[in-house]
């Protein structure tokens, strides 16, 4: 039997990295030596889906698969020197693979080609390329349960905060988001399925209306709003 390839699965603590995680797993062809999650320095919390460090972890350890770090300012000074560097860490440890969970978005898949592939490291998108009704219908039938923790305000409004990513939720979806949320309009965390060997048992504290200003490639700047859960 050939041995298997040493990989790192890139974690966000959210329905598309359990997904891929869990599909991962069960073709068996990679040894998934650790989850990478990049965390705000400031408040740590997940850089995308603000998850508390402390409920990462919780989630690694129910996987079975430990948890490693890299914390970045919230301007992301010196991203690319921090990342090189975990690069670096991993390659000491015989990874040749990161591991992904995008759907279609192909400058995002390129951005992560042309920071990687220089270093040696190869890019794997096991969702990639399928359609969001697909991958959805798939996390549906994965057994996966996905709290809904945060969404662009204009596209989904605060009712949809603490609501699982079930049948019942998606079909309440306005037909104008993607149903993936691949376009950023809602993002979400896992706690249990077949994936974790326990739930993980949480709460939402609070819901706050956030706001980020975002450079756009036209030279304006587009402010959008979100409703992000405290969750502990």
């Amino acid at each position: 039997m050939s041995q298997k390839k040493k990989a790192v699965f890139n974690w966000s603590g959210g329905k598309d990295s359990a997904l891929a995680l869990q599909k991962t797993l069960q073709d068996n062809e990679f040894d998934v030596v650790a989850l990478l999650t990049t965390i705000n320095e400031e408040t740590l919390t997940s850089s995308i889906h603000s998850i508390p460090v402390e409920l990462l972890t919780r989630q690694a350890d129910s996987i079975g698969i430990p948890l490693y770090t890299v914390l970045f300012a919230k301007d992301l000074t010196g991203y690319d020197d921090k990342m090189r560097e975990t690069v670096e860490h991993f390659k000491k440890q015989g990874v040749t693979h990161f591991i992904f969970g995008d759907i279609f978005l192909a400058d995002v898949k390129t951005y992560r080609e042309n920071k990687l592939n220089p270093l040696g490291i190869e890019v794997i998108e096991p969702l990639w390329d399928r359609t969001s009704a697909e991958i959805i219908a798939d996390f549906i039938k994965s057994g996966i349960k996905s709290k809904i923790i945060v969404t662009q305000a204009d596209k989904l409004d605060k009712t949809f905060i603490g609501k699982d990513l079930d049948e019942n939720t998606i079909n309440t979806f306005p037909d104008d988001i993607d149903v993936c949320g691949e376009k950023g309009e809602y993002h979400t965390f896992s706690y249990s399925g077949d994936l974790f060997k326990k739930q993980i048992d949480f709460s939402i504290s609070q819901t706050n209306k956030i706001s980020y200003d975002i450079n756009l490639d036209n030279g304006q700047t587009k402010t959008f709003e979100y409703w992000q859960a405290e969750i502990v």
